[in-house]
């Protein structure tokens, strides 16, 4: 049996499970089986939590899109992580280092049990997002849309939209998702401006689809807005499952905003019973 715990963050959802023992393996296919909503528990990401590789972190953060391929960066998925290893006695520290394949994240949880994620530098050199293009620039002009593109940890392009409920955000992701401009892919954010501290946003995800909310895509959207000059540097973002805030000053980017717990459960992939 597999024990994991289901948890949500602005209603983008999870499963956690401790792997810090280092004997839990998933397949692609086990991984696309558990995240089915009727046929399995249903989520937008997996998180492991494993152990360090050296002395400098508390933990390794691992993550997993619904259709099983690996992500370097979430989040939302942070915010959980934190208060999950804290509730699981995994920490007594409200100040939490863990190692992703971008780099490491810092996450501090608040008196409120909201948690602050210090998401790193983002980075606009194509080759590193990775992104295809001649020269580097500040907005692209891709597929009839002009966008910032930039990776926090996993790649983002973000299109300004004045009304997001009238245009087919679907189709346009699903065209930049498959194209060769984007050879990992890439998540697709639309933002509608409503003042210089606060957007709208809706993100459609590289293995998972349009989620509830996606904090990584927050801070892509609010650091592209900014270098726009259209932005102030703390941005409120009204997603579809609640709000988040953004920070950015100093180079860094830091995403504010809460973690709930939903359930425990254990599975058998093998019988499919949960």
């Amino acid at each position: 049996m597999i024990y994991f715990t289901k948890m949500q963050g602005l209603g983008n959802d999870f499963i956690v499970i401790d792997n810090i023992e280092g004997d839990i393996s998933l397949s692609t296919e086990e991984i696309r089986q558990l995240s089915d909503r009727r046929f399995g528990i249903g989520f937008d990401q997996l998180l492991m939590v494993e152990s360090a590789s050296n002395e400098d972190v508390d933990f390794r953060y691992v993550i997993y899109n619904a259709d099983g391929t690996e992500a370097s960066q979430c989040g939302n998925g942070a915010r959980c992580l934190a208060l999950y290893l804290q509730k699981k006695d995994l920490t007594n520290n409200n100040t939490i280092t863990v190692e992703t394949n971008s780099g490491n994240l810092v996450m501090t949880i608040n008196q409120d049990n909201s948690v602050r994620v210090e998401m790193g530098e983002p980075n606009f050199i194509p080759s590193k997002i990775p992104f295809i293009t001649q020269s580097q620039a500040l907005e692209y002009s891709l597929e009839g849309q002009k966008m910032g593109v930039l990776s926090i940890g996993n790649p983002h392009a973000v299109i300004i939209l004045k009304d997001m409920d009238k245009e087919d955000v679907e189709v346009t992701a699903t065209k930049l998702q498959n194209s060769d401009y984007f050879p990992e892919s890439v998540n697709v954010g639309f933002m509608q401006i409503l003042n210089k501290n606060e957007i709208n946003l809706r993100v459609i995800e590289r293995g998972v689809g349009e989620t509830l909310a996606c904090g990584s895509g927050a801070c892509a959207a609010v650091v592209y807005g900014i270098q726009l000059g259209l932005l102030g540097k703390k941005v409120k973002v009204h997603l579809k499952g609640g709000d988040a805030f953004v920070e950015f000053y100093r180079g860094a980017v830091y995403l504010s905003g809460p973690g709930e717990f939903v359930y425990e459960g254990a599975v058998n992939l093998r019988s499919g019973a949960s």
